[in-house]
């Protein structure tokens, strides 16, 4: 594999982190040494435990969680379902017993073997409300598991129809049972071991991460010997790696410097639509509570005005949480831009540009390029219409979609790591209200 294919194919990989285009930038002429590729990571690796906390449900981490851990299911980019460390899964007749095939030959980076042991184990473990596991409510939903050779059974608790689809997304990794409860939770986050293609060669917080191959990897041959995240964290700093060398890989840099780089000899820049969606979802207080409200909120957003003048045009205007090529996309839903309308609405329920009903917003800044920028121009948009919007910055990047003390926030919502999306709504239709 050439120098610039092996960037290219771990470009689209990490684009899956990006704005709704993507967009990445690799060196192909300052070649990096021999096997090694380094990539100028945006965000800090909080834990190395991809089942517990926020971090496991983080969704720019999850890049590098299935780098080092195999999740039950694999998935492909096409969003089809492919064999993982499981090679078969499946409902018996009436849905009231699971069965689980475990593949032969795959090993733990300690050399040992991934055991049906450890496939149970990790269920259980993320079934049980002290594990700290975010998505427990679904794991909880199966039990007394059996093993017979590499064959698991279990029962079924409380039928869940997408079990299986959230068993390639987040938090869906199989831990070893025995390494674990030998070291404890303090001496895995100390040497993580996992039976992805990487093994975890060396880590400092807040500055690195270098991962080498798992000889031993039961799938393809990893592309590189030697992979290191620099965790930059300013968008600034990421162009600089660029630009000296320093990195091979960036991404979710702004808009204008990509268009500026992209154009320098010997760098390359790719975009491609991802479905990083960016909402704003609305939380059940006043003046929220009012129909008219959210419909007029919604019908005076000018989508293809901010994806033109804000993004450059690196986005696409949509309708729903769901994009194309998801089994919920509907393109029958359409919210239009229409202010007319959104006045309208809003006078039915007694508001105006000179009586505006009033609320604050709450959004990151710098978390996303121009998502600040984005918000900026929205409420201006809602300002002609009649709704006035204070704006409030969550402290520290905050994960703003937690707190509802606002009536309004600012939410992204997109694969995590996995092209499936959330498995219950991805699967689910979605009506506008």
């Amino acid at each position: 594999m050439s120098p610039a294919l092996s960037r290219r194919t771990v470009l689209q990989l990490a684009g899956a982190a990006a704005l709704p285009l993507s967009s990445g930038l690799f060196d192909a002429a300052q070649a990096a040494p021999s096997g090694t590729l380094t990539i100028a990571y945006n965000v800090n690796l909080p834990s190395f435990d991809p089942t517990v906390g926020l971090s496991a449900v983080n969704p720019t981490i999850q890049s590098i969680y299935q780098s080092i851990f195999d999740t039950y299911v694999g998935q492909a980019p096409d969003l089809s379902f492919k064999p993982g460390l499981l090679t078969k899964w499946g409902w018996n007749a009436d849905h009231t017993k699971i069965t689980l095939e475990l593949r032969k030959g795959a090993t733990w980076h300690d050399g040992s073997p991934v055991t049906p042991e450890d496939v149970v184990w990790s269920l259980q473990r993320a079934a049980d409300t002290k594990s700290g596991n975010p998505i427990q409510f679904v794991w909880s939903k199966v039990g007394n598991f059996k093993i017979d050779g590499n064959t698991i059974t279990g029962d079924v608790l409380e039928f869940e129809p997408t079990l299986f689809k959230w068993m390639a997304f987040l938090t869906a990794f199989v831990l070893p049972k025995a390494y674990y409860e030998k070291v404890g939770a303090e001496g895995f986050e100390k040497a993580p071991v996992g039976s992805g293609p990487y093994k975890v060669d060396a880590f400092e917080r807040n500055a690195f991460l270098r991962l080498k191959a798992h000889s031993g990897y039961w799938g393809a041959k990893p592309a590189f010997d030697t992979v290191v995240f620099k965790f930059v964290t300013d968008p600034t700093s990421r162009v600089a790696e660029i630009e000296s060398g320093g990195s091979d890989v960036t991404f979710e840099i702004p808009y204008e410097e990509f268009d500026r780089l992209k154009a320098k000899p010997g760098l390359a820049g790719q975009t491609k639509p991802v479905s990083d969606i960016a909402m704003i979802f609305i939380t059940d207080i006043d003046p929220m509570l009012d129909r008219n409200v959210r419909l007029a909120a919604n019908h005076a957003i000018d989508k293809k005005a901010i994806v033109d003048r804000l993004l450059k045009g690196y986005g696409v205007p949509i309708a729903t949480l769901e994009a194309p090529g998801y089994a919920a996309f509907d393109p029958t839903i359409k919210v239009t831009y229409d202010p007319e309308l959104a006045k309208s609405l809003l006078a039915k329920s007694g508001f105006s540009p000179e009586k505006p009903v009033k609320f604050t917003i709450q959004t990151t800044r710098g978390f996303k390029p121009k998502d600040y920028e984005m918000i900026q121009a929205i409420v201006g948009m809602w300002r002609k219409v009649g709704i006035e919007a204070r704006r409030r910055i969550a402290p520290g990047r905050a994960r703003i979609w937690w707190n509802a003390s606002a009536p309004c926030g600012v939410k992204r919502t997109r694969p995590s790591g996995s092209p499936a999306g959330r498995p219950s709504t991805n699967t689910s239709r979605m009506k506008a209200r």
